[in-house]
């Protein structure tokens, strides 16, 4: 039986955990499907919700990870979140035309 051994930069758990609420996320758009009409996503739409997602996810737990002081992690955090949401608007219904 190999054991393995918890360290400070064992960085998986974290991951899965961006990649289990990617999914999640990316489940409600496609329940919503199956209900009505007024939810269309394609593949591409999936495949492109779940890089923006996974990426700012990722993005997150770096910044959790790697950045000491707490103001520069909330502002760094923020801006994640903030570019996150100005694409997916962008994408969804083209707010910047």
């Amino acid at each position: 039986m190999k054991v393995v051994m918890q360290s400070p930069n064992n960085i998986a758990r974290p991951l899965l955990t961006v990649a289990a609420v990617t999914t999640l996320l990316l489940l409600i758009p496609l329940i919503a499907m199956q209900f009505t009409n007024e939810v269309r996503w394609g593949a591409e739409d999936f495949v492109v919700a779940g890089c923006l997602l996974s990426g700012a996810g990722c993005g997150l737990v770096l910044v959790a990870r790697y950045v000491r002081r707490r103001t520069f992690r909330f502002a760094f955090m923020g801006a994640l979140l903030l570019a996150l949401a100005l694409v997916w608007a962008e994408l969804a219904v083209g707010i910047f035309n």
